[in-house]
């Protein structure tokens, strides 16, 4: 997007939509071949750094049986996902707004195998109500499982936007490799990005980025773009233990500020 039209969109006030939007193409599924790299933490804080950026953003929590979004926020939600997968409710009706981070949330619920058990119809029909669900916000951030398992796949290719999280660990870069593969070959025309998280240093970072690019490069032919590095903070744990939003209790650490000028780079 260029600079004008980011600028229109950053001043658009929130109740105002942009009228053009794909379907799905402002939908932003946030995955890893791996658990254990951040990546509900990163889903919370890259949405909290777009609504500080005035962008109306919603965030999915679509973390299959072990749903954690709600846990780290400290939220206390009425209803979730699973009463949409039973059939209950709709998508718009278990819409939580997060007052201190001022974006809205759809949790999931913990335990429960009913997006993973899903039949395939059902699923895209949950991934169509999304879409159009999405057609009310700015950007809508998709909080995906680890692993490569088909409802992931599913909702992560309908997604205009793919980042893959991964860190320096081997078994990190070995399964963010095999997503990348698996998601390029079944969805050739998907938008994947790469972030590094944890890492000791920029430096390291983008080492880390060259191992798996060069991968990706030799064996797949493609290049998926590093969207950015997130330096190691301690005050991301302290943060997380607290359930206080790391913009909100650390604005000026480097692992926000290096969440934040991703969120520019989306806008």
């Amino acid at each position: 997007m260029e600079n004008t039209k980011a600028e229109e969109l950053k001043i658009m006030p929130r109740g105002e939509m942009p009228g053009s939007l794909r379907k799905g193409k402002n939908m932003i599924a946030v995955a890893s071949g791996k658990g254990g790299v951040g990546k509900t933490w990163f889903s919370i804080t890259l949405a909290h750094a777009l609504s500080g950026l005035r962008q109306k953003t919603l965030l999915f929590d679509g973390d299959l049986g072990l749903a954690n979004i709600d846990i780290q926020l400290g939220l206390m939600v009425r209803n979730d996902l699973g009463s949409v997968i039973g059939g209950g409710m709709t998508l718009n009706q278990v819409i939580h707004h997060c007052e201190k981070t001022h974006f809205d949330v759809i949790a999931g619920r913990s335990g429960s195998a009913g997006l993973a058990s899903m039949p395939i119809g059902r699923l895209q029909i949950l991934g169509e109500d999304l879409s159009l669900l999405a057609s009310s916000y700015h950007k809508v951030i998709l909080d995906m499982g680890a692993g490569v398992e088909k409802p992931i796949r599913i909702l992560s290719g309908m997604a205009g936007k793919i980042i893959v999280l991964c860190t320096d660990e081997p078994t990190s870069l070995t399964d963010a490799y095999a997503f990348i593969k698996i998601m390029s070959m079944q969805y050739p025309k998907c938008d994947l990005n790469v972030v590094i998280n944890q890492a000791n240093s920029v430096r390291e970072g983008q080492r880390t980025y060259d191992t798996l690019l060069k991968a990706c490069r030799n064996f797949l032919k493609i290049s998926p773009p590093l969207l950015g590095i997130i330096r190691r903070d301690t005050r991301v744990r302290d943060s997380i233990r607290n359930q206080a939003p790391l913009i909100n209790r650390y604005p000026t650490s480097e692992a926000a500020e290096d969440v934040i000028a991703i969120a520019k780079k989306l806008i």
